[in-house]
């Protein structure tokens, strides 16, 4: 009897050992996050499909559970994704703040975060821009006159912001950030296309980055439109 209770156990650590854990560690001083639940969604078939959740108390959650591969994923609240991630071995420090989204600690998710807080300074470049743009109008300038002074800035943070993306997911095509950044580019579009940044992604790409679900969809769809635009 104890020598079959002894080979379950072993059978049972050598189970686990074919897994890897994922250890997510999150703060959060957003108010509207207290005593609230939020999800763990990774991307499955053709949807986003929620794998864990954990309710905020104290500022504090936590996702915690096995995975067979390393996988992309979002934290959602309230059916809106509220920052991306990398589930991998190594424990994940998340926060969210009003102003701040991070996840750090292991090495995708580091290379993540900093290419988040890159993008996020083009953005607010972008925004003061925009704000620039209002209140030359609002002091009297005449609109035509204040978008010709201010198109060549915003046609240069839009190549910068085009640059870092292309650049960000061409570097990652051979691990999960490729397709996930790839992702999260397209799914603001009304619908899949072929602009010249997407196809400067696509035809570059290796096997890996191509056959993934999301991705080969996504080009299956893009070619489709595209044939049907050229029949008008």
């Amino acid at each position: 009897m104890k020598k079959l209770i002894s080979s379950l156990l072993m059978g049972a650590v050598l189970l686990a050992s074919c897994s890897d854990q994922y250890l997510v560690s999150g703060s959060s001083n957003v108010e509207e996050l207290e005593g609230r639940m939020l999800y763990l969604r990774v991307f499955k078939d053709t949807s986003m499909c929620a794998i864990d959740s954990s309710k905020v108390v104290h500022g504090r959650f936590r996702f915690h559970g096995m995975m067979d591969s390393v996988m992309m994923a979002s934290v959602f609240f309230d059916g809106g994704s509220v920052m991306p991630l990398v589930l991998e071995s190594g424990d994940v420090s998340v926060q969210i703040d009003e102003n701040i989204q991070s996840a750090t600690g292991t090495p995708l998710n580091d290379s993540l975060t900093s290419f988040i807080r890159k993008k996020s300074q083009i953005d607010a470049r972008m925004q003061e821009l925009s704000s620039m743009e209002l209140k030359m109008v609002m002091d009297g300038k005449d609109h035509d006159q204040v978008l010709m002074e201010l198109s060549e800035p915003f046609r240069e943070l839009e190549y910068e912001n085009d640059r870092l993306i292309t650049r960000f997911i061409r570097s990652n095509y051979n691990n999960v950030l490729g397709p996930g950044i790839f992702m999260i580019l397209t799914s603001g579009l009304q619908y899949p296309i072929l602009n010249p940044q997407i196809e400067e992604i696509i035809s570059q790409a290796p096997p890996y980055f191509r056959n993934h679900p999301y991705v080969r969809e996504y080009i299956r769809a893009a070619e489709s439109n595209m044939e049907k635009l050229r029949q008008y």
